[in-house]
């Protein structure tokens, strides 16, 4: 499936789907959250279909979302800024500048991506380049490790997404790791301990969050019109997350070993 392409807008002005003033689980600290609006991914337990339409949102430029930051920036002493989506790389121009302005504030970024937009395109890597030169951090959504399990839970290849970790590895900007425990589709534990084989060799990452499924957005599909993939699945136990982290972390020091080994 191809990519739906970037939101027709300048530079300086993006689609933007909501804010968040106080958000506490898109990075460190107490963080503005921007969420772009445009996705191209359908991920079976997503529950902001509302952001997948590339056409929707509200235009806002840079200086009005930064001037939303400023009104609370003294909250945000250990936090900073987040850009998450939808698919914020889908804007990859303004979200860079955006990133831009904040970094000249002296403010923290950090983008929340899925990296399923990446290519090792020359001139779409000078834009990545870019835009890493203003990220203080990546939290990198990785849905799933195997290629056929991956399609399956997003319609989409996850080539990209581990082209992109691995990208983020050469360049030395720190990751934080995402990873949704869903039934059927990710509690497998030899697929989790792949997963965390691959992690296990990126020098990158600086956490690990392996979150349980939940169903709070099943509501807004009803609402919406739309057919949740998911119906009727109950919200995920903490304990079976905390159990696959564990999982993962077994994998990640089977790598290590194993790389170690190789250097011996």
């Amino acid at each position: 499936m191809t990519l739906s392409r970037e939101p027709s807008m300048s530079p300086s002005k993006g689609r933007i789907h909501s804010i968040e003033t106080f958000g506490t689980v898109d990075g460190p600290g107490l963080r503005f959250v921007v969420f772009t609006q445009g996705c191209s991914m359908r991920c079976l337990y997503c529950h902001n279909p509302d952001t997948w339409a590339m056409q929707g949102g509200t235009v806002m430029s840079v200086d009005e979302l930064l001037e939303k930051y400023e009104v609370n920036r003294s909250f945000y002493r250990n936090g900073g800024l987040t850009v998450t989506g939808g698919e914020p790389m889908l804007q990859l121009d303004f979200v860079t500048e955006l990133f831009a302005e904040a970094r000249r504030r002296d403010i923290h970024t950090c983008l929340d991506t899925s990296g399923v937009c990446f290519k090792r395109d020359p001139e779409y890597l000078k834009k990545v380049d870019l835009l890493l030169d203003v990220t203080n951090l990546v939290m990198l959504d990785i849905k799933h490790i195997e290629e056929g399990r991956h399609r399956e839970l997003t319609r989409h290849s996850n080539t990209p997404v581990l082209q992109f970790a691995n990208y983020l590895d050469e360049k030395h900007i720190p990751v934080w790791i995402r990873h949704v425990i869903v039934e059927g589709y990710t509690d497998d534990p030899k697929e989790q301990q792949a997963l965390g084989y691959f992690i296990g060799g990126l020098r990158n990452v600086k956490a690990l969050d392996v979150l349980p499924y939940h169903s709070m957005g099943e509501n807004k599909y009803s609402q919406l019109g739309m057919q949740y993939a998911l119906q009727g699945m109950g919200d995920l136990p903490k304990e079976q997350a905390v159990r696959a982290r564990e999982e993962i972390l077994k994998g990640m020091r089977r790598r290590r070993l194993d790389d170690a080994g190789k250097t011996d």
